[in-house]
Order: structure tokens, then sequence, then C-alpha cells
């Protein structure tokens, strides 16, 4: 049977880098179900639709073709057979990705390829509902979360590193808009799943966060 571990936490809590270090070191397959969405954000930007257009982002999800294969150990996003993993971290994308989440019917599409990859990989999956919606059966569930100013601040580091002009003020402003929006939807809202272990990053480093998450793993799993 395969096995699963499932994390969850808002904007910025560092899960797709941690969920790639604990996939790696225990030789599972890393799934970022955010990146799926996101892509499908990308396909709605291209496409010309308004994040409030409700009729027009559940006829283009139908037309959508997102799928996720691996290269070389990475997770390699496909969007209408096309590679685009170098475009699905901007601002845009990201905050299109949130407010076209809520609908149901993108949803649905995205959810049932998710869990037909857990139906037979061994797999690290992250995003906002995989403990209580995705993979609610997991016996390995985290809530990885940081305190808003600190999440900030590392997406405002992680853009001038990349020689992007970014302001801190308004990256706390969207992820805090961001976190109320993923909260108080009202299809599978972000929340802790009740059997989930609750880890704070906001102090710890990197390694630290992996190394919990695994210890959690091996008792679990």
């Amino acid at each position: 049977m395969a096995k699963s571990i499932a994390i969850d936490g808002p904007a910025g809590a560092g899960k797709s880098t941690i969920a790639k270090l604990v996939a790696k070191q225990l030789g599972f397959i890393y799934v970022n179900t955010g990146a799926m969405y996101r892509a499908m954000a990308l396909f709605l930007i291209r496409n010309g639709i308004d994040k409030d257009d409700t009729p027009g982002i559940e006829k283009a999800c139908e037309l959508a073709d997102i799928s996720i294969t691996h290269t070389d150990g990475k997770q390699v996003v496909l969007l209408m057979g096309e590679n685009v993993n170098d475009h699905l971290r901007t601002e845009e994308v990201g905050n299109m990705a949130s407010a076209s989440s809520v609908n149901a019917k993108v949803r649905e599409k995205l959810v049932a390829l998710q869990q037909k990859l857990a139906s037979h990989e061994d797999v690290v999956m992250d995003g906002r509902d995989i403990g209580t919606v995705v993979l609610p059966d997991s016996r390995c569930k985290i809530y990885l979360t940081a305190s808003s100013d600190v999440r900030a601040r590392r997406r405002y580091d992680e853009l001038v590193a990349k020689g992007e002009s970014a302001d801190l003020d308004k990256i706390r402003a969207d992820i805090e808009e961001r976190d109320q929006r993923d909260m108080t939807r009202a299809n599978s809202p972000l929340k802790q799943a009740d059997d989930a272990v609750l880890i704070d990053s906001s102090n710890m480093s990197i390694e630290e966060v992996k190394d919990a998450i695994i210890s959690v793993a091996k008792e679990r799993l």
C-alpha cells in the first residue's frame, strides 16, 4: 500500500522547500499541488479570464490539460503539454491561483489527479487541503505555518535574490489577504486536520523543520 505525507499550511510557510527535502531523504515522490493550481491560474491569465468570472473559469477548467511528470527526480508541471515550471512563481499567478482555487470545478478536477498520483506512489504532497480533503486517510499529516511577518520576509528575500523589485509591506498585505481568503472559502478551506501535527517554523531552520517532519513520519508510517 502506498504511503503518504500530507503537508498543509498557509502561503509562504515553506511547504514546498521542506516537502522536497523530506521526499528526497525518504525516497518518496514530491507532489506540489499548489503548482497545479498555479498552472490552472496561468491558463486563465493567458486566456484573458478575470478572477471574478466564475462561468469563464469553469469553462476554461474543462479545457485545461494539466499533468505532472518527474524528470531527473524533479517535478515538472505540464500545461497543454508545455513545461511551465518557470512561469508559476509570479505574484500575478499566485493571486489568481488563490482566487480561482475557491471554484469547486477547479478543485474537483485537480483533486482527482492528486488522489490518482497518491494511490500508486509513495508521496509527499503539500497544499492547503491535503490532510483534510485530498488525502484524509494519510497516517502522517503536518500543518506547517509561520507568522505573516516571517513569511513576507522570506518571500521578499526570494524575490530580491532573483534580482526582482519587491515591496515588503505589499507582500505582507497580499499574504494576509490570501490567508483570509484561503481560510474562509466555502469549498475546502485551509485548516489544520484534527490528526495533524502542528509545526511553527517562524524560529526554525529549514534543516530543523525537515528533521521534525521526518521524525513524525518515522513514528506514524
